[in-house]
């Protein structure tokens, strides 16, 4: 199974938006580009909400049969590794192996030698097409990358060993995700440890780097932007040259991670994508659950109602609901209006506060990156909560499908 050039992740809190989510595709095709959908939910979103891999795959196949989508599709087992891939192998065809807890943690010292050895030919002045600057390439640097990473990617290959072993090689695409690490990988560093998932016999089709500043939950991109820019383009360049070198899918590309609205990187990414004829996976899994929210409250007292109460609780609960996000979130508390102003808001003010438009005055990042995290409440309070939004279905879906095409497909594939 190959994955097309472009795809995107459409991850869906409480699996009400696929069609929402397909039409925004649709409008994409119909201006002259395919971009395939992957429906990602990870262990702790599912622990979080109460739902179940083939919740996803459900909604998914529904959704394309509804909307008689005519191209690829996926389900993607998101961030998983050994302890919890079992859960997901049946409902899924796209597996985020998330190997980044692993970076660090010491192979045996064979390992090293051996991988050492094998990428004796690149010892020297190793220079990457389209690279301007050559990488002095030592046996210590590549101990050093090999101490940092190979425990890693051996993971990486147990897990996708142990996939392949259940559904055949051939019936799944395989992402490795290192972008949860401590600190960006330089590009020579993404060169071998793509060198090393080649050596594990990992047909890795997406890899998902970390890149340079920060990508938080539900907001823009916080960085240089133009650092973010040269190190995505060299990164490019890595990806087409060990997928030649080492054997690798000729459909290996790279996958820009998190939930993060990354509106000021998609010219860039647009432009480099272009230039270099390259494919990219995007996932903007969390900003449908925002997009319903804004939806809720425009839909009339009882949604408006509904996520007032939402806020409410997780103004309360901020220490909790973000500590399994620890490091992509960061909200100022001292910002955040008090649960007793927000019960006074009208529709239009608490989507300006949530939508992510930063020309209106209204608009909080912190109150964004709140939400983010609080649809735990949402999905504790139950029928409660999935009745008023089945209620306002028309006015959330018109949310996902405008936000996903205006505000990230079309600036990134269209250019526009």
């Amino acid at each position: 199974m190959n994955i097309d050039k472009y795809s995107i992740g459409i991850g869906d809190r409480f699996g009400r938006e696929g069609v929402a989510q397909l039409r925004a595709l649709e409008r994409t095709e119909a201006a002259g580009i395919v971009v395939a959908p992957v429906w990602n939910k990870s262990y702790r979103e599912h622990s979080l909400s109460g739902t179940r891999p083939e919740d996803v795959r459900a909604e998914a196949d529904s959704a394309v049969r509804a909307a008689g989508w005519g191209h690829p599709y996926y389900v993607d087992a998101d961030h998983v590794g050994m302890k919890t891939v079992d859960a997901f192998v049946s409902s899924c065809n796209f597996f985020t192996l998330d190997v980044a807890d692993f970076i660090g943690q010491p192979a045996p010292d064979h390992a090293i030698t051996s991988f050492i050895a094998d990428m004796a030919p690149f010892r020297g002045v190793l220079r990457i097409p389209g690279i301007e600057a050559p990488f002095d390439v030592t046996d210590a640097v590549l101990e050093k990358i090999g101490r940092q990473y190979l425990y890693a990617v051996s993971e990486a290959g147990r897990t996708y060993r142990h996939v392949a072993a259940a559904k055949g090689a051939d019936n799944f695409v395989t992402e490795v995700s290192i972008d949860e690490a401590a600190e960006p990988q330089l590009p020579f560093e993404l060169f071998f440890v793509l060198g090393a998932l080649g050596r594990e016999q990992v047909p890795v089709q997406t890899i998902a780097p970390k890149f340079s500043g920060k990508f938080l939950k539900g907001i823009d991109y916080v960085g240089d932007v133009r650092a973010f820019g040269r190190q995505f383009e060299a990164d490019l360049c890595v990806v087409r040259h060990a997928s030649r070198v080492f054997g690798l899918p000729p459909s290996l590309k790279l996958s820009v991670h998190t939930g993060s609205d990354k509106f000021s990187l998609y010219p860039l990414i647009h432009q480099a994508l272009g230039a270099h004829g390259a494919g990219l996976h995007l996932k903007t899994a969390g900003t449908t659950w925002l997009e319903e929210t804004i939806g809720l409250a425009l839909s009339g007292p009882r949604g408006l109602g509904v996520v007032k109460r939402i806020y409410a609780q997780a103004f309360a609960r901020l220490d909790e609901l973000c500590k399994p996000y620890a490091t992509v979130v960061e909200i100022d508390r001292s910002k955040l209006p008090p649960p007793s102003a927000v019960a006074a808001f009208t529709p239009g003010q608490f989507a300006g506060y949530l939508r992510h438009d930063p020309s209106c005055t209204d608009f909080s990042v912190d109150v964004r990156q709140l939400m983010h995290v609080a649809f735990k409440v949402a999905a504790e309070m139950g029928a409660e909560f999935l009745g008023a939004l089945d209620a306002a279905h028309e006015f959330t879906g018109r949310c996902v499908t405008e936000n996903l095409f205006d505000r990230h497909l079309r600036p990134l594939m269209l250019g526009v």
